[in-house]
């Protein structure tokens, strides 16, 4: 099945990242700005890596270490016009940071988070998930390794694993710059975290953001708002 945005078309079928809200609110969250350079870490069918192309020049590299996942990453980059800007590469990111010498001026990564509790009996589902396969410090100390002075790292987590994110990389000064806070429902605690670290102290610029109407299941405006460059039923 093909999910259809307004500029392209992509299927998750084989791929440990799917098609999800997480992914698609980071995609339109993140500013590129002025990055010729993007890395997307753990790039799944290639999601954000597609709406941080419709709205950069940059050229951006998407690596996964699920092999079925880069390749329909590679052919959903490849029926779009993008194809020229976009790498894919079968790669774990300690691996990647180690025979590559790229620097970034902005990394995207939707992480794995869970660290215990138990697994699916899908490996591709645990992969992607557990985050015994690219821990927060590895994240965290990897990103230092390859990122521009001037370079971004934004994240999406789950709130209570956003504390412990916001903590590791602050050890390794990479200080919180950009925050949005997602509600499902209005009056409802925070489900997910939006977090951008740079490596240099800034004022920092923190958002709410709730996604249904409670009344009716509806999309909030502000919902439609920061997605409609890339829903087609916005």
């Amino acid at each position: 099945m093909a999910f259809k945005f307004k500029k392209f078309s992509i299927s998750d079928d084989n791929s440990s990242l799917k098609v999800t809200t997480d992914a698609v609110m980071l995609g339109a969250w993140v500013k590129t700005g002025t990055a010729l350079s993007i890395l997307d870490i753990g790039t799944g069918c290639g999601i954000i890596a597609l709406m941080l192309a419709q709205q950069s020049d940059a050229f951006i590299d998407g690596i996964d270490i699920d092999a079925p996942s880069i390749e329909q990453a590679k052919e959903n980059v490849q029926k779009t016009k993008w194809g020229k800007k976009i790498n894919m590469f079968h790669s774990s990111l300690q691996n990647f940071t180690k025979v590559r010498n790229n620097h970034y001026d902005l990394i995207v990564c939707n992480p794995p988070y869970f660290k215990d509790g138990l697994k699916s009996p899908d490996k591709v589902k645990n992969i992607a998930k557990h985050s015994e396969f690219l821990s927060f410090d590895e994240i965290i100390s990897n990103t230092k390794k390859i990122i521009k002075i001037y370079g971004r790292l934004c994240v999406i987590l789950p709130q209570s694993e956003s504390i412990v994110f916001k903590e590791k990389a602050l050890i390794n000064s990479l200080y919180l710059t950009r925050v949005l806070n997602v509600r499902h429902y209005p009056n409802r605690q925070v489900k997910r975290v939006l977090m951008q670290f740079e490596s240099l102290r800034k004022n920092r610029v923190e958002e709410n953001i709730t996604i249904y109407n409670d009344e009716d299941d509806t999309f909030t405006q502000e919902y439609k708002n920061l997605t409609k460059d890339y829903y087609l039923k916005f």
